[in-house]
C-alpha cells in the first residue's frame, strides 16, 4: 500500500500544480522512488490511494508494471493514513503488506531494507513491524524521534527523546489489526498506539540514508544528499 493521498501543503507553490508525490528528486518522483524501492524486492502489485489531483497520478503509474499499481481512490474524501488502507482492503489480501509513504524515500546501502524488514518479520509476535532511522540518517527531518527501541526490538513512544528513532515511513502490517476498523479517516498512530499496548509492534533500524522533503527550499539538499548517498553505497 502506497500512500499517497497528502495535499503536501507546505511544498506550495510547487503543489499548487501537482500533487506532491510527483514532486521530482534528483530525476526521479517521490512516488517512483517507493515503487522502485518495492520492485527491487519482488512486490508485482501495489496499492496507491489517490485524493489531491488525483488524475496526474493516476496518468503516471498507469503504464507501470513493476509493480503494477492499483488505484484506490479517495477524491470524494481525505480518509488519512489508516482510513486509506481500510477502504482498499479489499485490494490488499489477508496476508502482510508493506506500507510506503509516497512522500519520503530512502537510498539503501547493503541489502535492500525492504527485505531486511521481511525477514525480520515475524507472524507469532507482530502485528506491525516498522522501519527506523536515526537523526544522523535523516535529511530534511525538521521534528523529534517517534519511538524507542527495547531489547527485543518492541516499540514505546519516545516523546522526543534523543537516543529515540525517527519512523522512517515504510512498514510491514498484518490485516488483522483492520478487522472491525469503521470506515472513515482514521490514523495509523491509532494501531501503532493499539500495537504498543498489546507487545505487537516492533522495529528494525534501516541501513542507509532517509530522505524527506517538506518544503521547496528542502529540494537542494535532498538532492545532494541524493548524491551523496549514492556515491557511499557503490
Amino acid at each position: 500500500m502506497v500512500l499517497a493521498a497528502g495535499l503536501g501543503k507546505r511544498m506550495r507553490p510547487i503543489t499548487d500544480t501537482i500533487p506532491k508525490p510527483l514532486v521530482s528528486i534528483s530525476g526521479k518522483t517521490l512516488l517512483d522512488w517507493g515503487l522502485d524501492s518495492l520492485a527491487e524486492v519482488g512486490v508485482k502489485r501495489a496499492v496507491v490511494n489517490v485524493h489531491y489531483l488525483p488524475d496526474q497520478i493516476i496518468a503516471h503509474v498507469a503504464d507501470r508494471i513493476k509493480p503494477q499499481a492499483v488505484i484506490s481512490d479517495e477524491r470524494d474524501g481525505l480518509l488519512d493514513s489508516a482510513g486509506g488502507i481500510v477502504k482498499a482492503r479489499g485490494e490488499l489480501g489477508a496476508e502482510p503488506f508493506y506500507i510506503v509513504n509516497a512522500d519520503t524515500f530512502w537510498i539503501d546501502q547493503g541489502a535492500p531494507n525492504l527485505a531486511r524488514l521481511a525477514a525480520a518479520w515475524d507472524d507469532a509476535r507482530m502485528d506491525i513491524l516498522l522501519m527506523l532511522a536515526d537523526l544522523g540518517q535523516a535529511t530534511g527531518h525538521s521534528g523529534s524521534t517517534d519511538f524507542l527501541v527495547a531489547p527485543d526490538a518492541t516499540l514505546s513512544r519516545a516523546k522526543g527523546a534523543p537516543e529515540g528513532l525517527i519512523y522512517a515511513g515504510a512498514a510491514i502490517v498484518h490485516p488483522r489489526i483492520f478487522v472491525d476498523a469503521p470506515e472513515g479517516p482514521l490514523s495509523l498512530n491509532r494501531y501503532f498506539d493499539q500495537a504498543i499496548s498489546f507487545g505487537r509492534l516492533f522495529g528494525m533500524k534501516m541501513q542507509g540514508s532517509w530522505i524527506t522533503v517538506g518544503t521547496p527550499d528542502a529540494i537542494p539538499q535532498a538532492e545532494v544528499a541524493v548524491k551523496r548517498a549514492l556515491a557511499d553505497a557503490s
